[in-house]
């Protein structure tokens, strides 16, 4: 490929020729000033640095985001669990006293009847008494 960039398209609206570049720019090294950036005894320019850090960078950084949005997800679902056990706590409770309320007032007129049923046999007995 020639380092000349490729005609990308017609005019834009002031009669100017837009002239894109369809491949990236070659390795231009200290020819325009650039230092290059030494890696384990190699030299790599500001282009190859950049690509190095899209290529290298962008995944890491998204993996990054990814576990902070999944941190923020989780800590949401065990705030939501932890609500979830009180409900369940107070209702239980609730429950509870509700039986406990029922079981007294069932004993009370378990009570009730069992005297009343005592006084009737108290007064059959008088009565068979009688006859006797």
């Amino acid at each position: 490929m020639s380092d000349q960039p490729q005609k990308a398209g017609g005019r834009n609206k002031f009669g100017v020729s837009l002239l894109l570049p369809l491949d990236p720019p070659p390795s231009r090294g200290s020819r325009f000033g650039e230092k290059g950036i030494n890696l384990k005894g190699g030299k790599m320019d500001i282009y190859h640095f950049t690509e190095v850090i899209a290529n290298q960078g962008f995944p890491i950084a998204l993996s990054i985001l990814l576990i902070f949005r999944i941190d923020k997800f989780m800590q949401e679902i065990v705030t939501a669990q932890k609500e979830g056990y009180q409900q369940i706590l107070e209702n239980t409770k609730e429950i509870h006293h509700t039986i406990t309320s029922l079981n007294q007032q069932n004993r009370e007129y378990c009570s009730l009847h069992f005297s009343e049923v005592q006084k009737e046999l108290a007064g059959m007995k008088v009565e068979l008494g009688k006859y006797h």
